[in-house]
């Protein structure tokens, strides 16, 4: 049976270790992996039944576009156990452009980060980004935190009912440090949530909870990657009380029909 780790972050090798640091020093939290290359996170899952990676990056900049989904792309080629999401953002002129050259170049998907990008997820420029892959490209969208509006629920909700055939999944069981805000606003819409950076905040009863809540079909397991360790994430929700067809559908069914690989 597959495992896919539906939230991982990879950088080059030689900027690995700065930009572990960099989010570590964002978050305030002491990073699992302080070398966030594609080689240190396969090596943080041996052992482990991870068997497939959902992995992207996130442009602070227009310049840096075209070079992280180039990046990406031959990370996912040297590594076939990687399904590679594109990056964007606000400021980089030609979006149709580009995501046509992401297409080709086999990514499978798009992640955003409005607080790091500073960016209002519902921004007009995003929008545009929406209306070009509603009904082609899954987005992971990180959402929620409490000292930020940029990614609050509330206006992915707007987003969901603007664009109702485009594929989210809202990071961080849909609103990171904000869990029951999320619930609100996205329990009845037509998302994804995944778990990461969130088991260990949430502890066994309420992940239980939110899953049931928004339903194991919607759940998907991530680690987060390098903010914390792949294996223990996994450890942690496989000791949790779910049915065997909870604990399938969370670690990978939902994943397949996120990306449009219908198990």
């Amino acid at each position: 049976m597959p495992v896919v780790d539906a939230h991982s972050h990879i950088y080059p090798a030689k900027i690995a270790s700065k930009a572990s640091a960099a989010v570590g020093d964002f978050y305030r939290v002491t990073m699992a992996a302080p070398d966030a290359s594609a080689e240190a996170l396969l090596a943080a899952c041996e052992g482990t039944p991870i068997t497939h990676h959902i992995v992207h990056s996130v442009a602070t900049s227009p310049g840096q576009v075209e070079t992280i989904n180039t990046f990406i792309a031959d990370q996912c080629f040297i590594h076939p156990e990687f399904i590679g999401f594109a990056t964007m953002h606000q400021d980089y002129v030609d979006v149709e452009g580009e995501i046509d050259r992401a297409i080709q170049l086999g990514l499978k998907g798009v992640k955003i980060h409005p607080d790091t990008q500073m960016v209002n997820m519902d921004d007009p420029r995003l929008m545009r980004l929406y209306e070009v892959i509603e009904g082609r490209l899954p987005i992971v969208i990180h959402t929620g935190d409490y000292r930020y509006d940029y990614s609050h629920p509330r206006r992915l909700q707007r987003i969901l009912r603007t664009f109702p055939r485009l594929k989210v999944d809202a990071a961080h069981f849909g609103g990171w440090s904000i869990f029951d805000y999320a619930l609100e606003y996205l329990e009845n819409e037509n998302c994804f949530v995944d778990t990461s950076s969130a088991l260990e905040f949430l502890g066994p009863r309420r992940t239980v909870e939110l899953v049931r809540a928004y339903g194991p079909d919607r759940v998907m397991f991530g680690s987060d990657f390098p903010m914390w360790s792949p294996a223990s994430e996994y450890r942690m929700l496989a000791a949790m009380p779910f049915t065997s067809e909870e604990f399938e559908a969370i670690t990978w069914k939902s994943a397949m029909r996120f990306i449009g690989e219908e198990s």
